[in-house]
């Protein structure tokens, strides 16, 4: 029910059963353990050792066999606050590293959901305006609406300024996005709508294929484009379709 949780955390598979059995159970000796938690008797004694090494399990000494107990879950915490420690620590270096490594005229993927949080957080990181065209509301798919919120307290924080050409649709069926877009945000006609977007922020050219209004494909993948050049021609081609196009009574 829980190892699931416990692995995210950082606990390998085995260690993360063992865990919850003993979270469960209570204190446990080997046999009862390896029951319990599926795990194989001769695999349950490496488990326990890297367990005891993390804190997370002490061994209770007995004259026939030695038992094993859980310790308080808040441990965990503990453990998840000493990682974020370290990583602050260094975090100015790694930063300092990334800047320093140049990022020019590259082509790559992004995949999945918290691909999708890296895309917004780039957004967040190089840029003061985005622009996008046949926008549909994606980012208020239900895989990352959660993060959302703060995404856009950030972006409004450092003052990012949106422009927004959406697919005609969202204006009836999906305007539930609009207010969080800011007051720059036209219409394309009719007939013009297609299962794609492209954002523009920055030296970035984002093309996502097979979106919907308020959704993004099953298995949510986007071509990311790293290019000034490619960039700036885009941008000219955004402010064309924004200057023939009608303003819009907000």
């Amino acid at each position: 029910m829980y190892s699931e949780i416990f692995e995210q955390l950082g606990l390998a598979k085995n260690e993360a059963r063992i865990y919850e059995t003993l979270l469960r159970e209570g204190e446990s000796p080997v046999g009862h353990i390896s029951t319990k938690s599926q795990v194989h008797r001769r695999n349950v004694y490496d488990s326990l050792n890297r367990l005891m090494e993390k804190g997370l399990v002490f061994e209770i000494l007995q004259r026939r066999e030695n038992h094993y107990q859980a310790v308080d879950p808040q441990k965990l915490k503990e453990l998840i606050q000493e990682k974020q420690q370290a990583l602050d620590k260094i975090m100015p270096d790694l930063q300092q590293l990334y800047h320093d490594t140049p990022h020019e005229n590259e082509v790559y993927i992004y995949r999945g959901p918290e691909g999708w949080k890296n895309y917004m957080r780039d957004m967040l990181r190089i840029t003061n305006e985005a622009h996008f065209i046949g926008a549909k509301g994606g980012w208020l798919d239900e895989r990352v609406k959660k993060f959302f919120p703060q995404f856009i307290k950030e972006a409004q924080k450092k003052n990012i300024h949106f422009w927004h050409l959406f697919d005609h649709e969202v204006k009836n069926d999906f305007a539930q996005i609009l207010p969080y877009v800011g007051k720059d945000y036209k219409f394309l006609p009719p007939g013009y709508s297609a299962p794609a977007a492209v954002d523009i922020f920055g030296d970035h050219i984002n093309i996502i294929s097979d979106i919907k209004l308020g959704r993004l494909a099953e298995e949510i993948s986007f071509t990311v484009i790293v290019n000034q050049t490619i960039a700036d021609a885009f941008r000219a081609w955004f402010r064309l379709m924004w200057d023939l196009l009608p303003e819009e009574k907000k």
